[in-house]
């Protein structure tokens, strides 16, 4: 198995938990998943509770991150940035990741003009690695 898809892997387990703890207003901390995994479209989710890992599953598309995980301003100017998993913002029932805080400001910006953006660009470069974009 490759470092990307590994990183990937561990990138939609945490995000899918995150989403699914706001969507169900809980908090926990990460030490306690331990409620299972499910793999869903190539990415492998962990889940804080067995209510959550069921919910989840009955509709997985609305909880997986947009663009692979990847950052989604960076996706919008063609180029795949590894997302840090705390910084998201749900637009329209979709989970948007981004590199960091200055990134997403940037993202904040013009939301859906980066949306459209990179929605084209997604087509693109969905299945290229990140070093050759």
């Amino acid at each position: 198995m490759n470092s990307v898809y590994k990183r990937r892997s561990l990138l939609f387990a945490l995000v899918s938990l995150m989403v699914v703890m706001l969507a169900n207003g809980a908090s926990i901390e990460m030490g306690k998943m331990s409620n299972g995994t499910k793999t869903y479209n190539g990415g492998t989710y962990l889940f804080a509770n067995k209510e959550n890992k069921e919910k989840s599953m009955d509709n997985p598309e609305k909880y997986a991150p947009q663009f692979g995980g990847y950052c989604a301003y960076g996706v919008s100017v063609g180029k795949k940035f590894y997302s840090d998993p705390n910084i998201w913002k749900i637009v329209g029932d979709k989970l948007y990741l981004n590199l960091g805080k200055n990134t997403q400001k940037k993202w904040n910006e013009d939301i859906s003009g980066h949306i459209t953006k990179a929605d084209s660009n997604w087509m693109k470069i969905e299945h290229k690695a990140p070093a050759e974009l």
